[in-house]
């Protein structure tokens, strides 16, 4: 294969390719099988390449590569595969970030758990992000750390070597026996990881869910400047005002919440989530050395929430993972309680995570009984005074209601709040989320932009100019979003009665806490638990495929929330609670409506549903 044939067919890609390539921040999962991720897309798409077929049409028609855009795309899967058929591999070989440190910090955390050496070889300076002390004691990563000449000079050693790559392109790779791991760096978009060899097939699943988990693929914006720059080589990449965008998304944030600190804008709400357990683990072992550091998670809580903290827990000895069951009879206030006593009573520092309203029940706890519970001084088993708990709130569902500003709820104790920013704050225009903490947080969210920063993981100039763009409407379109859920939630309560809806009553709407996300338990039949369990699973889908199909210009079966337009429907059990536990996982329909949308048609058609029922 010649190079310049792959460059024209990759040409007529990039000025044929469907818009949502650029636009989409999550997929429909009508059309994604997750056991098939990525490789179905390249399967299609390298047919196509092979037939010289680059039309509109038929790139239209391929497959959804990957459930959400933070974990893969059409473009990075295309970048990934020109790359590989430039380099001889497999498409799967080949894996891109937007964090030029977290394919470093992949391959480390398998070397960890694989009791194998790595040694990290560079030309010229070390990368600024690269903090070899913290990444040794905070992460717990061993490695040996060499300057080289080139890809020639590569030491003999008895485990993994990776090479970094600083080169003025991604593209220029050269792939000896002797690296493991190839690490190309781009100061502006990002990192490619090249695995090489047989033998390192292995990583490569385990290096895709650090991906998943830490950070995110090379965003859409950044693979097509990448892709431009191979094909055009005077392409000029666009000028950048991050400043001035950053500064205006960090004064929106600051209105919105109330909050004191300065927010952290991350590339994803789980790159913000790591960079504030990390931050944490931080401050912990700097300021505590010795005691166990405990996290308190909700077991049904959103997966990548869950499976990051279990990760996190897997990787670092003092860290561990204590279950939180705030919902579907579960009180998160008593549950709280009774944790922090225990914790207390052994001496370990507790780090709470929740979201508030929950997902998917969508809850709201008694807040004055929270604060109570978290202000409570409790002892040691040995009578001391115990540590404080620091409270970690996801407020993606009302990013609007203010928690931590002077004389809010959770004023008064350590408290940090998050939000992910592909939900309202930017109405599904990009992945960046936020965090922001109260006084009391102040030294920890210094800790937490730190960790932040070495992992690489701030929201790109793309996503700072979305967000300053998205920012000033938000809370209007929480309110109108919620006018049309209230609507269709009192709709379904009076046409089919039977169902039962978990939504915020009308008293907690006069709090603030209008979320435009609901959660529909449908009635079933039966004898048996199983019959029941097995009607309503299908009720489930029957009714999220009769939406679909007579509304496809809006109604979508996608996890989003927080649209500009649209309603989404999803079944957390097998979307957002992919990793949790089976017995903690909602089988039930979860619909999340947007401020533009046909309501009456969505009406009309829910109405043919229980007339069908």
């Amino acid at each position: 294969m010649k190079d310049s044939t792959l460059l024209q067919y990759i040409k007529k890609v990039l000025e044929n390719m469907p818009a949502d390539w650029l636009q989409l921040t999550t997929h429909q999962l009508d059309i994604y099988n997750e056991q098939l991720a990525k490789t179905q897309f390249i399967e299609q798409f390298e047919h196509l390449y092979t037939t010289h077929n680059a039309t509109p049409e038929t790139l239209n028609e391929l497959p959804t590569a990957f459930d959400y855009i933070r974990l893969g795309h059409p473009l990075s899967c295309v970048l990934e595969w020109v790359i590989a058929k430039k380099q001889g591999l497999s498409s799967e070989n080949v894996i891109s970030f937007s964090s030029k440190t977290i394919p470093i910090l992949a391959i480390l955390r398998k070397n960890l758990l694989d009791n194998k050496r790595t040694q990290i070889l560079y030309t010229g300076e070390l990368p600024d992000f690269f903090d070899i002390e913290v990444i040794q004691q905070v992460y717990g990563y061993t490695y040996d750390l060499q300057k080289v000449e080139n890809t020639s000079t590569i030491p003999e050693y008895d485990g993994s070597t990776v090479y970094i790559s600083q080169e003025n392109t991604i593209f220029n790779i050269e792939l000896p026996s002797t690296i493991d791991f190839y690490i190309s760096l781009d100061r502006d978009l990002g990192s490619i990881l090249v695995v090489n060899g047989e033998y390192n097939k292995s990583y490569i699943s385990e290096i895709q869910h650090v991906r998943r988990r830490e950070t995110i693929a090379m965003t859409p914006i950044n693979c097509y400047i990448a892709l431009n720059t191979l094909i055009h080589p005077d392409f000029k990449t666009p000028t950048s005002t991050t400043e001035v965008h950053k500064t205006q998304v960090l004064d929106a944030i600051a209105t919105i919440t109330g909050a004191q600190t300065e927010a952290i804008v991350g590339s994803s709400g789980l790159s913000i989530q790591y960079a504030i357990m990390m931050g944490l683990v931080h401050h912990a072992l700097d300021n505590h050395k010795g005691k166990a550091i405990k996290f308190v998670v909700p077991p049904n809580c959103y997966g990548g929430t869950n499976d990051q903290a279990r990760r996190v827990a897997a990787v670092i000895d003092e860290v561990e993972i204590v279950d939180l069951p705030v919902d579907g009879g579960n009180d998160m206030v008593q549950s709280i309680d009774t944790v922090l006593d225990t914790i207390a009573k052994e001496d370990a520092i507790p780090y709470i995570i929740a979201e508030i309203p929950t997902n998917p029940r969508v809850e709201v706890p008694d807040l004055i009984r929270l604060k109570e519970i978290l202000s409570t001084p409790r002892k040691t088993a040995a009578g001391a005074t115990a540590i404080d708990p620091v409270f970690i709130l996801d407020q993606t569902f009302c990013p609007n209601v203010h928690f931590l500003g002077e004389g809010e709820i959770l004023s008064t104790m350590r408290a940090i709040s998050y939000a992910s920013g592909s939900k309202f704050p930017s109405g599904g225009k990009c992945t960046a989320g936020y965090c922001v903490g109260n006084k009391k947080a102040t030294a920890l969210m210094d800790t937490i932009g730190m960790h932040l920063r070495l992992c690489d993981n701030e929201a790109t100039a793309l996503q700072y100019e979305i967000l300053a763009t998205q920012l000033p409407s938000m809370n209007q379109r929480i309110h109108d979003a919620y006018k049309n859920t209230r609507e269709f939630v009192t709709f379904i309560n009076d046409t089919l009665p039977e169902a039962k809806i978990n939504f915020v009553s009308e008293e907690l709407a006069s709090h603030g806490f209008t979320p435009s996300v609901f959660s529909l338990d449908l009635p079933t039949k039966g004898t048996t638990h199983e019959e029941r369990e097995s009607y309503k699973r299908a009720l489930n889908h029957t009714l999220i495929q009769l939406m679909i199909t007579e509304i496809p210009d809006e109604s979508k079966y996608c996890v989003s929330y927080g649209q500009l337009k649209g309603c989404y429907w999803t079944i957390p059990a097998t979307s957002t609670q992919g990793t949790t536990k089976e017995g903690d996982k909602d089988y039930i329909a979860r619909v999340a409506l947007s401020p533009d949308m046909d309501l009456e048609l969505h009406k009309k058609v829910f109405l043919q549903f229980v007339e069908k029922i």
